[in-house]
């Protein structure tokens, strides 16, 4: 069994292949795009909404069959296409390039997989079996959607806010380290829920209090 690293990856600006045209390439080719790759699909035929990324410039469409050396150059290759003996070569040639292959549905065929992944705003939870079994991963994203709701995308948003305003403010590391674990405390949450300007408006309170308590120290 592979043992796998989790790690995330910055794909702005790096070549990205996907070979197939179905659902299943248009939703891996959408993931890439979301992450700034410049992405390549060569498929004789595509979903409408890999045509209409296409005809916008989104996305580099070849509209032929995968042949060798579609995979030269590129960083992270996806195979999802239903034939076989197509999904093996790209296999093949991306593992002779050095690059990061998957093949949909192939773990045996995979240097790297795609977790199932809850999104809310900058808060990325993925959720990885390794390949054992993606619809238990999907079971579980959905669970944790009922956990972690829309209101952590601005809650996220504003902890990026505050720490800077603690960093340029607070010269104490170890006060700075303090309200930042704070920070993340549930009452906020809450707040933030409920109400994300008084939620602002608390937090910037509380960090000016701060900032001046450390002076008049």
């Amino acid at each position: 069994m592979k043992r796998f690293y989790p790690m995330m990856v910055d794909l702005t600006g790096r070549r990205c292949l996907v070979v197939g045209g179905g659902p299943v390439a248009e939703r891996k080719t959408a993931s890439m795009l979301e992450g700034g790759a410049d992405v390549i699909v060569v498929s004789p035929d595509v979903t409408p909404g890999l045509q209409v990324w296409a005809e916008q410039g989104e996305i580099t469409y070849h509209a032929r069959p995968y042949r060798k050396g579609d995979a030269a150059g590129c960083t992270l290759v996806i195979a999802a296409t239903d034939q076989e003996a197509v999904n093996r070569a790209v296999y093949e040639e991306a593992q002779a390039c050095g690059a990061w292959i998957n093949v949909v549905d192939r773990p045996d065929l995979c240097n790297f997989t795609v977790p199932s992944t809850l999104r809310r705003g900058q808060l990325q939870i993925a959720v990885s079996t390794g390949g054992a079994s993606p619809t238990l991963a999907k079971k579980i994203r959905r669970e944790l959607e009922k956990a972690y709701g829309p209101e952590y995308a601005v809650y996220l948003n504003l902890l990026k806010e505050m720490r800077q305003r603690i960093q340029e403010t607070i010269t104490d590391a170890a006060v700075r380290h303090q309200l930042m674990a704070r920070l993340v405390d549930e009452e906020w949450m809450a707040l933030c829920k409920n109400d994300p300007a008084e939620a602002r408006r608390r937090m910037e309170s509380w960090i000016e209090q701060a900032a001046t308590a450390e002076i008049s120290g």
